[in-house]
């Protein structure tokens, strides 16, 4: 509702800065109509771009229009459960109480400023019992839910790199946590969540059309950089892992590259395992999930991700 009354007032203020600027074109001294003119018109243009905005960002919410679930039905074999679990501590941080699985849902509004927004308890007793395997599976890599809503925070644009055997090792395991009665407020976008989709920082990703086929596991580059994307590294540490940007909704991370430029493999894993780096520096494990990473990888797999980091070669923009 809080919403509504906002876009409301935003194109009142359209219609009223418009009246002033015809008022002022009509003003016979100069000194009243060409600053007031401009001043009004600015005011009207601004005031109009958000309204735009903010109704395109309303139409994405709320009147989707993305691609079919896909019809799948997961067995939830042995060896599926047990890598879904450890894939589950990925989401820990964000949908449950505790920081670990079971996924009982967030406990903490994630942006204020963008509305009222928690991460939606995953075990069976929250929504996902009358989702299908498919629903849930476009949910985690498009980005939207059982009804083809943008999710708002959920970060897609990462998770679409999952593998079709990850995807649904993890969707097996959500379905077989214990279920939690607890429920989290439903998400009420703000004027500014809002004007974000419709700018496009939150939007569904584009559906998946073929195979998604992680490489070969094992302690390689190519393995670890799958890995890497999974883990949203980049969401924090940039694009091309030189440090993230100061002014951006996730924290700011330092440059991987020169970091891990330092450490040899065996140094990467226990850093990654204890959160104490070889220098005896206590990693911030709220800015730096380390706990998660330990939990949700082998040995075998962070080898993988050091080989993919040590791999990279630093770019020149970011080096000056």
């Amino acid at each position: 509702m809080s919403l509504i009354i906002s876009l409301i007032i935003v194109i009142v203020l359209t219609a009223f800065f418009g009246w002033l600027a015809t008022r002022a074109w009509r003003a016979q001294r100069a000194l009243v109509r060409w600053p007031g003119v401009v001043v009004a018109g600015l005011l009207t243009a601004l005031c109009a771009g958000i309204s735009g905005v903010a109704l395109l960002g309303l139409y994405r919410l709320y009147l989707p229009t993305v691609s079919p679930a896909p019809a799948i039905q997961i067995a939830g074999s042995p060896e599926q459960l047990a890598r879904g679990e450890r894939l589950a501590y990925l989401c820990a941080r964000c949908h449950s109480s505790g920081g670990k699985p079971p996924l009982d849902g967030g406990s903490e509004n994630f942006a204020p400023p963008l509305g009222v927004i928690y991460a939606p308890n995953l075990t069976p007793g929250g929504s996902l019992k009358a989702w299908s395997d498919g629903e849930i599976s476009r949910a985690i890599r498009q980005g939207v839910d059982n009804n083809g809503r943008v999710l708002l925070i959920m970060p897609a644009e990462s998770y679409r790199h999952l593998s079709d055997a990850d995807v649904q090792a993890l969707v097996a395991y959500l379905r077989t946590q214990p279920a939690v009665e607890r429920q989290t407020p439903e998400t009420q976008p703000s004027l500014l969540g809002a004007i974000l989709v419709g700018a496009g920082l939150f939007r569904a990703q584009p559906p998946i059309t073929a195979p998604m086929v992680a490489p070969s596991a094992g302690s390689s580059p190519e393995y670890g950089q799958y890995l890497v994307r999974i883990s949203r590294c980049a969401g924090c540490h940039g694009d091309n892992l030189q440090g993230g940007d100061p002014d951006g909704f996730a924290p700011a991370g330092p440059n991987l590259l020169a970091i891990v430029s330092q450490w040899d493999s065996e140094e990467f894993v226990k850093t990654m395992q204890t959160g104490v780096d070889p220098f005896g520096n206590t990693i911030n494990a709220e800015t730096m999930p380390w706990q998660d990473y330990s939990a949700a990888f082998t040995v075998e797999e962070l080898e993988a991700m050091y080989e993919y980091i040590r791999s990279l070669t630093p770019s020149a923009e970011a080096s000056q």
